[in-house]
């Protein structure tokens, strides 16, 4: 989905109705589109009543097209209408013609009826206002929302484009609004909700295709995708039934030492969550009794060290098992020391090195590699070793095609000499101009995450949770990122849904642990697969 303005949307939704489009069939297929959402997500035998908060405008017309399908579907349907409709109008009609019930919100002045049809709800959709509502709200739309704003127990709650009290542009919200557990955007989200509070009040983020022609002119100015569940779901690879652990490609890891043990098993757990066929951690030694007993499903590569961390020795190893690695992830849990930036300049430039002999004096297949072409897989560049790659001259020539760096704000400041506040004040441009000047995928993490890619290809996941703010969770972004390249998504693509799922995770962690504060980052691992089966993985 892409982001647009409210102005933008009202130029597409025009230029759709002078290509033959009507505002009324656009309406159709919003309506449509809402109903099988929750018909997916959260029909149960028993659970499937809904109470629809209608409006007057276009989000309640597109709720009265929802409710008289989901009357049609079996569901138990209530529309309070906030505002009477007029005997005359369509929809309702068509809505009581299906079974539906009508609730007279003009005429509930104490809103008991309000309040009794939402404590029987299992589903509540709020299609009150839209995009066009103007803060402060007043009238009967202010009355019913607060109503409903006091009331604790409340069934989920599904927005119709924009929780109702949002400003779609500048992203204020009204004291009233009501949070959204989902909030389905009609074509498009509108550039408010990406902004706090209105993020924070629209839970999850879906947009739904309503018909409106690829070919628009005001689509040319909308150059951000936002990534939802449907994009996320068509990136997942798939997975044939007699597919093997070879057809799920290796990821190669590098990772840890004496002092941040775990990293290597958090990256590595989350290669294996997403799908990959074989993980090897490549170790320094010492940590091996550590970590080993803690992850049975993975095979090791130990590697020589100096106190425990990484060295140039460690990397002609490296360099001699990458047969078969279809990703090679460097840096959760290295450290910085000087031998560790030796085995990241053994890796990139294998030239450079000597070589290495059997114990009769004949070469070994390191050797052969460096008197022909050497090709490192498709890389991740994570953690300490983005702070090293600065120290090495034209690191981002030596880094094979399309690898992918994962920084936040922090780390990018010091691959490209920035301030941390420049950054974060232009995440967007600063990480796709970065991305075309080193020709190499990055994802700048943080909250709204932005990825972005070479060919000036960009995208945002609209998460922003303090569930992620923690030690670890870019070592799980980090092998989830790996674990799809290995399985042979391309980069971007690979990028994209790994910094989706990933925030998903920590979402659907901060549910299952009661808190975000109390998510920890293997909390994130084990809700990968919760989020795959979202997406009908």
């Amino acid at each position: 989905m892409k982001r647009v303005s409210v102005q933008q949307m009202k130029e597409l939704e025009a230029q759709a109705d002078q290509q033959g489009l009507s505002y009324e069939q656009m309406m159709a297929n919003a309506g449509l589109g809402l109903a099988r959402v929750i018909q997916q997500r959260y029909f149960r035998r028993d659970a499937h009543r809904v109470l629809g908060l209608v409006g007057a405008g276009n989000n309640g017309g597109d709720t009265l097209v929802a409710l008289t399908h989901l009357a049609g579907w079996g569901w138990q349907t209530q529309a309070y209408l906030i505002k009477e409709r007029g005997h005359a109008d369509a929809l309702t009609a068509g809505y009581l013609k299906a079974g539906g019930e009508i609730l007279s919100g003009w005429q509930d002045q104490d809103h008991s009826s309000l309040r009794k049809s939402t404590l029987e709800a299992d589903l509540i959709l709020d299609g009150v206002l839209g995009t066009g509502a103007r803060l402060p709200l007043k009238g009967e739309a202010k009355a019913a929302l607060a109503c409903l704003k006091d009331m604790r127990a409340l069934a989920p709650v599904v927005a119709v484009d924009c929780p109702s009290g949002v400003d779609c542009e500048k992203g204020k919200a009204a004291e009233e609004c009501l949070p959204a557990d989902l909030t389905v955007c009609m074509a498009a989200v509108k550039q408010g909700l990406l902004l706090q509070p209105a993020l924070e009040l629209a839970g999850e983020i879906l947009a739904l295709d309503i018909g409106l022609p690829a070919g628009l002119p005001a689509w040319g100015t909308a150059d951000l995708e936002i990534i939802d569940a449907q994009i996320a779901g068509e990136l997942l690879p798939r997975r044939p039934a007699d597919g093997h652990k070879g057809s799920f490609g290796t990821c190669l890891i590098a990772a840890g030492s004496v002092n941040y043990c775990g990293a290597v098993l958090l990256a590595s757990q989350a290669a294996y969550r997403v799908g990959t066929g074989l993980v090897r951690a490549a170790i320094p030694g010492a940590i091996y009794e550590p970590v080993a007993g803690a992850f049975p499903e993975a095979t090791w590569l130990i590697l020589p060290h100096t106190l425990g961390v990484l060295n140039t020795e460690g990397a002609k190893i490296v360099r001699e098992n990458l047969e078969r690695a279809t990703c090679l992830l460097l840096g959760p849990g290295w450290g910085q020391a000087e031998e560790t930036l030796g085995f990241l300049r053994g890796l990139l430039e294998p030239s450079a090195m000597g070589a290495r002999k059997t114990a009769l004096g004949f070469e070994t297949s390191e050797k052969k590699q460096e008197k022909g072409a050497f090709h490192l897989p498709t890389l991740v560049i994570d953690a300490d070793a983005l702070k090293l790659l600065v120290k090495i001259k034209d690191w981002e020539k030596k880094l094979g095609s399309q690898a992918v760096l994962t920084p936040h704000p922090g780390e990018m400041a010091v691959l490209t000499g920035m301030s941390v506040e420049a950054i974060q004040a232009e995440r967007e441009a600063t990480a796709g101009e970065f991305a075309r000047r080193w020709g190499h995928t990055v994802i700048l993490k943080g909250a709204l995450t932005v990825i972005a890619a070479p060919d000036e290809r960009k995208a945002l996941i609209p998460v922003a949770s303090s569930a992620l703010a923690k030690a670890g969770t870019g070592d799980v972004l980090a092998g989830m990122t790996a674990g799809f390249i290995a399985q042979g998504l391309e980069s971007y693509a690979a990028a994209v849904l790994a910094a989706w799922m990933h925030a998903r995770a920590g979402v659907m962690a901060a549910r299952q642990v009661g808190a975000p504060a109390s998510v920890l980052a293997g909390d994130i691992v084990s809700a990968i697969p919760l989020v795959i089966k979202q997406i009908g993985g």
